[in-house]
C-alpha cells in the first residue's frame, strides 16, 4: 500500500467498525446466556470471526447477518465439548477470556493459533486459572499456546493481577462464573472495563471498587439486545489524521468513549487537540457520542502511569502525533506493548527513524523529539494492524511517499480501512 503526503485537508463524515473487545465479549456472553442474543453494528474482522468459529465448535449457532448477529445461547454449563481443536487465529482476547471459560467446563479442549499468537504470553492466565484449580497446560512447555485446557470445578480467588491486562482480569471473572465463592482480581490500574458491564447487562451480579472487580458464582444469564458503539482504537487514526493535516475537519461517528477507554482523547487534548463531543448517547450501557476534529498545532505530552491501560491499544498512533508535535513527549510505563501481536515498542522506534524522526526507544517506552520534518519510507507491518494503520497516517502528514508492506493485515481489525481514509482526501 502506497500512502502518499495529502495535499489537501481532509473532510468529511466517517463512521468507524464496532468496537472489537465488545463484539467479543457480546459473542461470549451471548453464547452462555438463555435466549438469543440479537448484536447490531458488530466488527466484521479475522478476530472477532475466530471468536464465532470457536463457539460454533461447541454447540453455539451463530446466525452471522452482517451488520448483525444472532447468538443463540444455550445456557451457562451447556457448551459441547469442542468437535475439533479450537482456532484462534490472531486474536489474543479470544485466546486469554475463552481460557477462562473453557476452565469452567465439564471436558478437555485444545486451542491454537497462528504464529504470532503462539509467542505470546500465556502464563499469566495460566497461573490464576491454576490457582481455581484447572488445569491449563502449555502444550509446548513455553508458557504460550497450543492450550490444553482440561475442566474442572473451580475455586473461587481473590487475584493479585501483576499487570492491568483486561484480558487477564475478564480470563479470571469469566471462570469466577463456574467457581464456589465470589472471585476477585486487583490490578496496579484499572483496564477498560467492558466484560464488567457486560456480564451486569445480561444479569451477572458484578461489583467494582477502585482497582478491583469481584464477580459471583453461577448467575443466571439472560439473552440481551446490543449495539456495539464504534471502535475507538479504529477512530484513533481518523482523529490522527484530522490533526496532523493542516486545515481538515473530520466528524467520527457513534465513537465509544467509555472512562477506561478515552485515554486518547486525555492525551490529545494535553496535546492541544481541537476535539469536540458532540450527540452524547448510551449504547447498550457504553458510552458513546461523535467526536469532531480539526487540524492542531501539536506539543509534546507526558504519556504514563494509569493512562496506560486506557489508550495501549491506541500508543502506536500516539507516537505517530508526538512525531509532528512541537516538543519532547514521553512514554513510561508501556511494556504492554512489547507482547502485542508485535513488539510494538521496538517497531515504533525503528520505523520512525527510518523516517527521520529523532526518537529513542527505553525499557518501558519511548522520548520523541517532535517537529521534525518526516519523509516517506518503506515501512514493514510486521502483520500487526496498528502499525500498519499508524503509518499510514504518518504517510499522510510526510514529505514524499510512504510505502507498507503487508498492508492487509488492518482486516484484523478494520477490513475497509484504507477506503475509508481515501474517502476522506477527496
Amino acid at each position: 500500500m502506497e500512502i502518499k503526503q495529502a495535499k489537501k485537508p481532509l473532510r468529511g463524515v466517517v463512521s468507524v467498525p464496532g468496537d472489537k473487545s465488545i463484539s467479543h465479549r457480546a459473542v461470549m456472553l451471548g453464547a452462555l446466556a438463555d435466549g438469543t442474543t440479537r448484536i447490531r453494528n458488530f466488527l466484521q474482522g479475522a478476530d472477532c470471526l475466530s471468536t464465532i468459529d470457536c463457539f460454533s465448535h461447541m454447540g453455539i449457532t451463530v446466525d452471522n447477518l452482517g451488520d448483525e448477529v444472532l447468538v443463540h445461547g444455550k445456557g451457562l454449563h451447556d457448551l459441547s465439548a469442542p468437535d475439533q481443536i479450537l482456532d484462534v487465529g490472531n486474536s489474543g482476547t479470544t485466546t486469554r477470556l475463552l481460557s477462562g471459560i473453557l476452565a469452567g467446563q465439564p471436558f478437555t479442549s485444545e486451542l491454537t493459533g497462528d504464529a504470532s499468537i503462539q509467542s505470546r504470553p500465556m502464563n499469566r492466565i495460566i497461573r490464576p486459572l491454576s490457582q481455581m484449580g484447572a488445569k491449563v497446560e502449555s502444550v509446548k512447555n513455553n508458557g504460550c499456546v497450543p492450550l490444553r485446557i482440561s475442566g474442572h470445578s473451580l475455586t473461587g480467588i481473590q487475584y493479585q493481577s501483576p499487570v492491568a491486562s483486561a484480558q487477564v482480569k475478564s480470563c479470571v471473572l469469566l471462570a469466577g462464573l463456574y467457581a464456589d465463592a465470589p472471585t476477585s482480581v486487583t490490578e496496579p490500574w484499572v483496564s477498560r472495563d467492558h466484560t464488567e458491564r457486560m456480564l451486569a447487562r445480561f444479569g451477572a451480579r458484578v461489583e467494582t471498587e477502585d482497582t478491583t472487580a469481584t464477580i459471583w458464582p453461577d448467575p443466571s444469564l439472560q439473552a440481551a439486545d446490543l449495539y456495539v458503539p464504534g471502535d475507538i482504537s479504529s477512530a484513533a487514526y481518523f482523529i490522527a489524521a484530522a490533526l496532523l493535516v493542516p486545515g481538515s475537519e473530520v466528524l467520527i461517528r457513534n465513537v465509544g468513549i467509555n472512562p477506561t477507554r478515552d485515554g486518547l482523547l486525555r492525551v490529545c487534548r494535553a496535546m492541544g487537540a481541537d476535539i469536540t463531543l458532540e450527540n452524547r448517547q448510551d449504547a447498550s450501557g457504553e458510552p458513546c457520542a461523535d467526536l469532531l476534529v480539526r487540524y492542531s498545532e501539536l506539543t509534546g505530552a507526558t504519556v504514563e502511569g494509569g493512562l496506560i491501560p486506557a489508550l495501549i491499544d491506541e500508543l502506536p498512533v500516539v507516537a505517530i502525533l508526538a512525531a509532528f508535535a512541537h516538543g519532547t513527549t514521553v512514554i513510561r510505563n508501556a511494556e504492554e506493548l512489547k507482547v502485542k501481536e508485535s513488539n510494538r515498542l521496538d517497531i515504533m522506534v525503528t520505523e520512525l527513524k527510518a523516517m527521520g524522526c529523532d526518537i529513542e526507544g527505553t525499557e518501558d517506552g519511548m522520548i520523541i523529539h517532535g517537529g521534525r520534518p518526516l519523509e516517506g519510507a518503506v515501512i514493514d507491518s510486521r502483520l500487526d494492524h496498528r502499525i500498519a494503520m499508524s503509518f499510514a497516517i504518518a504517510g499522510l502528514a510526510a514529505r514524499g511517499t510512504t510505502t507498507i508492506l503487508r498492508s492487509d493485515c488492518v482486516d484484523i481489525s478494520y477490513p475497509g480501512f484504507y477506503g475509508d481514509l481515501e474517502k476522506l482526501q477527496h
